[in-house]
């Protein structure tokens, strides 16, 4: 019977207490993160500009990548949940930013109220990039 894979927890920032759940989970090559805020590191709580809370949550997705050796270019999907869609393109234009090439697969969704009064929460998956696996490129015929 085979072993069942190794499971690296990461836990959550220092300052917020024990919580129920970790920052993500690395099984082999996989990394799966759980949801990130935008919340200020100083303050705890939501910006008011929008742009920063982008800025602050994405910058917090990539520390926790980098805490698991991965990554923006080493996430497959992407999940982002929104309490008002009417900033999808505000997030678009920020979310770019953070990509040198090929986007994950995504998925933007709408919901209700967030924690914390936040207008995002985002959560994904990471694959380990091979040293040799580059952009793949479509051919042309």
């Amino acid at each position: 019977m085979p072993s069942a894979a190794k499971r690296i927890h990461f836990s959550p920032p220092a300052g917020f207490g024990p919580l129920p759940f970790s920052n993500g989970v690395l099984v082999g090559d996989t990394f799966y993160m759980g949801g990130h805020l935008g919340l200020d590191p100083a303050t705890k709580k939501i910006p008011a500009n929008v742009e920063q809370e982008i800025r602050l949550m994405l910058d917090g997705f990539r520390g926790t990548l980098s805490r698991a050796a991965r990554a923006m270019e080493d996430l497959v999907f992407v999940q982002v949940f929104c309490s008002d869609v009417s900033l999808f393109d505000q997030f678009n234009s920020v979310y770019r930013t953070y990509f040198s090439h090929d986007f994950p697969a995504r998925a933007f969704i709408g919901s209700g109220p967030l924690l914390f009064g936040a207008h995002f929460e985002i959560q994904g998956i990471a694959v380990k990039r091979a040293k040799a696996q580059g952009r793949a490129r479509k051919r042309k015929k």
